[in-house]
């Protein structure tokens, strides 16, 4: 069984948004709405808590906690919040889904995957969704001036959900303020403890709203799937 947290503390300023960015609708709905629900169907799931800005109240079915600063201390606050949550063994091996509210394409088949990739592979502290790059990557120096192409054939555009072994992601998560300022990922954070990370095939439809012109895209993309012809993936 896995605990789920969605970081949903996002301000949207990007987005060009006058509310949070979990609270902008979506094709009818909030885009949080749709990560409870895909997660709410994913067997392995027993509950799921989830990190807020101040003064937004909890969705029906899950627990909230308020926010962090950054993304990673929303982490840890959902973590802790879950600690302390009726029934919540908080064992070390428990294992925890984290999904930004951000991916509202998750879909129960994709949360189950990343699942069961660490359930099955006993070595590894964390699980994470990626996809192959498929663009030339350049390291640029100075701004402008190409330092190295990398090859490409070893990269991964890293997403979410990503699920950890819950004594692993606390002990990561147990760093100052700065390190989790770093951290554009909480696989990081295992990385840099030394952990070990292994990587769970996703589909590129799975993307992350960051701009208006990726709320079109989500919107385009949802329509195809109600036509069936997304990926279940």
């Amino acid at each position: 069984m896995a605990l789920a947290l969605i970081v949903a503390a996002g301000s949207g300023e990007r987005l060009g948004a006058d509310r949070p960015k979990a609270l902008v609708e979506l094709a009818g709905q909030p885009l949080l709405q749709y990560s409870i629900e895909a997660l709410t169907r994913v067997e392995q799931v027993k509950r799921i808590v989830v990190a807020l800005p101040a003064g937004v109240a909890a969705p029906a079915g899950v627990v909230a906690v308020q926010g962090g600063a950054v993304r990673s201390a929303s982490v840890k606050q959902a973590l802790a919040a879950a600690g302390e949550d009726e029934g919540g063994d908080g064992g070390e091996g428990e294992l925890v889904l984290v999904h930004d509210a951000a991916r509202p394409l998750l879909t129960p088949e994709l949360a189950g995957k990343v699942i069961e990739a660490l359930s099955a592979e006993p070595s590894a502290d964390a699980a994470i969704a990626a996809v192959p790059v498929t663009d030339t990557i350049k390291r640029v120096s100075d701004g402008r001036v190409v330092a190295e192409t990398l090859d490409r054939r070893s990269l991964w555009a890293v997403q979410t959900p990503q699920v950890f072994r819950r004594g692993a992601l606390r002990r990561a998560l147990d760093v100052s303020e700065e390190v989790l300022a770093q951290a554009t990922d909480d696989a990081w954070l295992i990385e840099r403890a030394g952990g070990r990370v292994i990587v769970v095939p996703s589909s590129d439809e799975n993307i992350k709203v960051t701009t208006a012109r990726d709320l079109r895209t989500a919107e385009l993309l949802l329509q195809r799937r109600a036509s069936g012809a997304g990926d279940p993936a």
